[in-house]
Protein backbone atom coordinates (compact mmCIF):
# COMPACT_ATOMS: atom_id res chain seq x y z
CA UNK A 1 0.00 0.00 0.00
CA UNK A 2 1.14 3.55 -0.73
CA UNK A 3 0.60 5.99 2.15
CA UNK A 4 -0.99 9.38 1.40
CA UNK A 5 1.55 12.06 0.45
CA UNK A 6 0.18 14.54 2.99
CA UNK A 7 -2.05 12.96 5.67
CA UNK A 8 -4.78 15.08 7.23
CA UNK A 9 -4.65 13.14 10.48
CA UNK A 10 -1.75 11.62 12.38
CA UNK A 11 -2.77 8.95 14.89
CA UNK A 12 -0.25 8.53 17.70
CA UNK A 13 -0.04 5.48 19.96
CA UNK A 14 2.41 5.50 22.85
CA UNK A 15 3.22 1.83 23.50
CA UNK A 16 5.13 0.06 26.23
CA UNK A 17 5.10 -3.75 26.16
CA UNK A 18 1.90 -3.93 24.07
CA UNK A 19 3.05 -6.43 21.43
CA UNK A 20 0.00 -8.64 21.98
CA UNK A 21 -2.45 -5.76 21.53
CA UNK A 22 -0.92 -3.70 18.72
CA UNK A 23 -1.84 -5.91 15.71
CA UNK A 24 -5.53 -5.68 16.62
CA UNK A 25 -5.41 -1.98 17.47
CA UNK A 26 -3.50 -1.00 14.32
CA UNK A 27 -5.85 -2.88 11.99
CA UNK A 28 -8.84 -1.31 13.74
CA UNK A 29 -7.39 2.19 13.26
CA UNK A 30 -6.74 1.60 9.56
CA UNK A 31 -10.32 0.36 9.09
CA UNK A 32 -11.90 3.19 11.10
CA UNK A 33 -10.05 5.92 9.16
CA UNK A 34 -10.18 4.31 5.74
CA UNK A 35 -12.03 7.35 4.37
CA UNK A 36 -9.56 9.87 5.85
CA UNK A 37 -6.01 10.53 4.66
CA UNK A 38 -4.01 9.48 7.70
CA UNK A 39 -0.80 8.06 9.09
CA UNK A 40 -0.23 5.99 12.22
CA UNK A 41 2.76 6.59 14.47
CA UNK A 42 3.58 4.00 17.10
CA UNK A 43 6.04 5.29 19.70
CA UNK A 44 7.70 2.33 21.40
CA UNK A 45 8.59 3.69 24.84
CA UNK A 46 11.46 1.38 25.73
CA UNK A 47 9.49 -1.88 25.54
CA UNK A 48 11.13 -5.11 26.69
CA UNK A 49 8.81 -7.36 24.66
CA UNK A 50 8.43 -7.83 20.88
CA UNK A 51 6.61 -4.56 20.21
CA UNK A 52 9.02 -3.56 17.44
CA UNK A 53 8.63 -6.90 15.66
CA UNK A 54 4.84 -6.73 15.98
CA UNK A 55 4.73 -3.32 14.31
CA UNK A 56 7.27 -3.98 11.56
CA UNK A 57 5.44 -7.19 10.63
CA UNK A 58 2.42 -5.07 9.69
CA UNK A 59 4.30 -2.42 7.71
CA UNK A 60 3.47 -4.05 4.39
CA UNK A 61 -0.24 -4.36 5.17
CA UNK A 62 -1.07 -1.01 6.76
CA UNK A 63 -0.40 2.15 4.75
CA UNK A 64 1.27 5.05 6.50
CA UNK A 65 2.49 2.99 9.47
CA UNK A 66 5.48 4.56 11.23
CA UNK A 67 7.54 3.46 14.23
CA UNK A 68 9.61 5.56 16.64
CA UNK A 69 11.60 3.95 19.43
CA UNK A 70 12.80 5.35 22.74
CA UNK A 71 15.93 3.54 23.86
CA UNK A 72 14.62 3.76 27.44
CA UNK A 73 11.15 4.29 28.87
CA UNK A 74 10.42 8.01 29.20
CA UNK A 75 6.69 7.95 29.97
CA UNK A 76 3.48 8.49 28.05
CA UNK A 77 3.74 12.27 27.69
CA UNK A 78 7.28 12.03 26.32
CA UNK A 79 6.14 9.36 23.86
CA UNK A 80 3.25 11.54 22.71
CA UNK A 81 5.62 14.46 22.24
CA UNK A 82 7.98 12.38 20.08
CA UNK A 83 5.03 11.33 17.96
CA UNK A 84 3.62 14.85 17.57
CA UNK A 85 7.00 16.25 16.57
CA UNK A 86 7.38 13.56 13.90
CA UNK A 87 3.78 13.83 12.65
CA UNK A 88 2.92 15.23 9.23
CA UNK A 89 -0.82 15.59 9.75
CA UNK A 90 -2.45 18.90 10.62
CA UNK A 91 -4.68 17.11 13.15
CA UNK A 92 -3.40 14.75 15.82
CA UNK A 93 -5.48 11.95 17.31
CA UNK A 94 -4.26 9.92 20.27
CA UNK A 95 -5.39 6.70 21.88
CA UNK A 96 -3.94 4.04 24.14
CA UNK A 97 -2.23 1.03 22.57
CA UNK A 98 -3.88 -1.50 24.89
CA UNK A 99 -7.14 -1.73 22.94
CA UNK A 100 -9.26 -0.13 25.65
CA UNK A 101 -9.96 2.91 23.43
CA UNK A 102 -11.90 1.42 20.48
CA UNK A 103 -10.69 2.91 17.20
CA UNK A 104 -14.29 3.14 15.99
CA UNK A 105 -14.47 6.41 17.99
CA UNK A 106 -11.76 8.09 15.89
CA UNK A 107 -13.92 9.42 13.00
CA UNK A 108 -16.18 11.27 15.44
CA UNK A 109 -13.20 12.57 17.38
CA UNK A 110 -11.53 14.22 14.37
CA UNK A 111 -14.72 15.25 12.55
CA UNK A 112 -15.09 18.69 14.23
CA UNK A 113 -11.68 19.70 12.86
CA UNK A 114 -12.23 18.35 9.34
CA UNK A 115 -15.76 19.68 8.80
CA UNK A 116 -16.28 22.61 6.42
CA UNK A 117 -16.34 25.83 8.39
CA UNK A 118 -14.63 24.25 11.40
CA UNK A 119 -14.29 26.58 14.38
CA UNK A 120 -10.75 28.04 14.23
CA UNK A 121 -10.77 28.47 18.03
CA UNK A 122 -11.42 24.78 18.72
CA UNK A 123 -8.24 23.53 20.33
CA UNK A 124 -9.13 20.08 21.67
CA UNK A 125 -11.74 17.34 21.43
CA UNK A 126 -11.43 15.40 24.67
CA UNK A 127 -12.86 11.90 24.96
CA UNK A 128 -14.86 10.92 28.04
CA UNK A 129 -15.17 7.21 28.69
CA UNK A 130 -18.57 5.59 29.07
CA UNK A 131 -18.96 2.20 30.75
CA UNK A 132 -15.32 1.94 31.84
CA UNK A 133 -13.99 -1.61 31.81
CA UNK A 134 -11.50 -1.08 34.64
CA UNK A 135 -11.26 -2.37 38.18
CA UNK A 136 -13.40 -0.73 40.86
CA UNK A 137 -10.33 0.76 42.57
CA UNK A 138 -9.07 2.26 39.32
CA UNK A 139 -12.46 3.82 38.52
CA UNK A 140 -12.80 5.27 42.02
CA UNK A 141 -9.24 6.57 41.98
CA UNK A 142 -9.82 8.30 38.65
CA UNK A 143 -13.12 9.78 39.83
CA UNK A 144 -11.48 11.24 42.92
CA UNK A 145 -8.50 12.61 40.99
CA UNK A 146 -10.73 14.16 38.32
CA UNK A 147 -12.91 15.80 40.97
CA UNK A 148 -9.94 17.39 42.71
CA UNK A 149 -8.42 18.48 39.39
CA UNK A 150 -11.63 20.07 38.14
CA UNK A 151 -12.21 21.85 41.46
CA UNK A 152 -8.77 23.43 41.28
CA UNK A 153 -8.44 24.04 37.53
CA UNK A 154 -12.12 24.40 36.53
CA UNK A 155 -11.42 22.83 33.15
CA UNK A 156 -14.98 21.52 32.75
CA UNK A 157 -13.87 17.96 31.93
CA UNK A 158 -14.74 14.90 34.00
CA UNK A 159 -12.25 12.48 32.42
CA UNK A 160 -9.08 14.27 31.33
CA UNK A 161 -7.08 11.05 31.69
CA UNK A 162 -8.91 9.44 28.76
CA UNK A 163 -6.34 8.62 26.09
CA UNK A 164 -8.68 9.52 23.22
CA UNK A 165 -8.00 13.11 22.18
CA UNK A 166 -7.84 15.11 18.97
CA UNK A 167 -6.18 18.50 18.49
CA UNK A 168 -4.36 20.57 15.89
CA UNK A 169 -0.66 19.75 15.86
CA UNK A 170 0.28 23.41 16.15
CA UNK A 171 -1.85 23.86 19.28
CA UNK A 172 0.12 21.13 21.02
CA UNK A 173 3.45 22.57 19.94
CA UNK A 174 2.46 26.01 21.23
CA UNK A 175 1.61 24.99 24.80
CA UNK A 176 4.16 24.52 27.57
CA UNK A 177 5.47 20.95 27.71
CA UNK A 178 6.03 19.04 30.97
CA UNK A 179 5.91 15.41 32.02
CA UNK A 180 2.32 14.12 32.37
CA UNK A 181 1.02 16.93 30.16
CA UNK A 182 -1.42 14.49 28.54
CA UNK A 183 -3.51 14.46 31.75
CA UNK A 184 -3.87 18.24 31.76
CA UNK A 185 -4.48 18.99 28.10
CA UNK A 186 -7.96 20.55 28.61
CA UNK A 187 -6.66 23.07 31.15
CA UNK A 188 -3.57 23.90 29.10
CA UNK A 189 -5.59 24.37 25.90
CA UNK A 190 -8.07 26.65 27.68
CA UNK A 191 -5.09 28.54 29.07
CA UNK A 192 -4.33 29.56 25.48
CA UNK A 193 -7.83 31.02 25.02
CA UNK A 194 -9.01 28.09 22.90
CA UNK A 195 -12.15 25.96 23.17
CA UNK A 196 -12.40 22.40 24.46
CA UNK A 197 -15.13 20.06 23.26
CA UNK A 198 -15.93 16.90 25.21
CA UNK A 199 -17.15 13.78 23.44
CA UNK A 200 -18.39 10.51 24.94
CA UNK A 201 -16.38 7.50 23.74
CA UNK A 202 -16.73 3.79 24.37
CA UNK A 203 -14.34 1.73 26.48
CA UNK A 204 -13.31 -1.91 26.27
CA UNK A 205 -11.43 -4.49 28.26
CA UNK A 206 -7.75 -5.00 27.54
CA UNK A 207 -7.07 -7.61 24.87
CA UNK A 208 -3.98 -8.78 26.75
CA UNK A 209 -1.40 -7.74 29.36
CA UNK A 210 -1.79 -5.35 32.26
CA UNK A 211 -1.62 -1.61 32.90
CA UNK A 212 1.77 0.01 33.44
CA UNK A 213 0.31 2.46 35.98
CA UNK A 214 -1.23 2.09 39.45
CA UNK A 215 -3.50 4.44 41.41
CA UNK A 216 -0.70 5.12 43.90
CA UNK A 217 1.77 6.06 41.18
CA UNK A 218 -0.76 8.34 39.48
CA UNK A 219 -1.56 10.07 42.77
CA UNK A 220 2.06 10.70 43.68
CA UNK A 221 3.00 12.30 40.38
CA UNK A 222 -0.38 14.01 40.02
CA UNK A 223 -0.14 16.14 43.17
CA UNK A 224 2.96 18.00 42.01
CA UNK A 225 1.63 18.35 38.47
CA UNK A 226 -1.73 19.69 39.65
CA UNK A 227 -0.11 22.40 41.74
CA UNK A 228 2.17 23.33 38.84
CA UNK A 229 -0.67 23.55 36.31
CA UNK A 230 -2.76 25.62 38.72
CA UNK A 231 0.16 28.06 38.98
CA UNK A 232 0.51 28.20 35.19
CA UNK A 233 -3.22 28.89 34.80
CA UNK A 234 -3.01 31.83 37.15
CA UNK A 235 0.09 33.27 35.51
CA UNK A 236 -1.45 33.48 32.03
CA UNK A 237 -2.98 36.78 30.91
CA UNK A 238 -4.79 36.87 27.58
CA UNK A 239 -5.44 40.01 25.57
CA UNK A 240 -8.72 40.29 23.65
CA UNK A 241 -8.57 38.73 20.20
CA UNK A 242 -8.26 41.24 17.38
CA UNK A 243 -8.62 41.33 13.62
CA UNK A 244 -5.84 42.69 11.47
CA UNK A 245 -5.06 42.99 7.79
CA UNK A 246 -2.27 40.62 6.90
CA UNK A 247 -0.43 40.99 3.62
CA UNK A 248 -0.46 37.99 1.33
CA UNK A 249 2.78 36.86 -0.29
CA UNK A 250 1.13 37.39 -3.68
CA UNK A 251 0.24 40.96 -2.83
CA UNK A 252 -2.82 42.59 -1.32
CA UNK A 253 -4.26 42.05 2.13
CA UNK A 254 -6.90 39.95 3.79
CA UNK A 255 -8.51 40.06 7.25
CA UNK A 256 -7.03 37.51 9.61
CA UNK A 257 -7.67 36.64 13.25
CA UNK A 258 -4.56 36.66 15.38
CA UNK A 259 -4.25 34.47 18.50
CA UNK A 260 -4.45 35.97 21.96
CA UNK A 261 -1.17 37.22 23.30
CA UNK A 262 0.36 37.54 26.76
Amino acid sequence: MTPPAVPEVSVILPAKDEAANLPIVLRDIAAALAAVAHEIIVVDDGSSDTTIAAVTALSGDIAGLNLIRHAASCGQSAALRSGVRAARGRIIATLDADGQNPASNLPGLVAPFLAPGADPLLGLVQGQRLGRQDTWSKRMGSRLANGIRNALLNDGVRDSGCGMKAFPRQVYLDIAYFDHLHRFMPAMVKREGLKVMVMDVTHAERHAGRSNYSNTRRALVGIVDLVGVAWLMRRRRLAPASIILRAETTGGTRPSAVPDQD
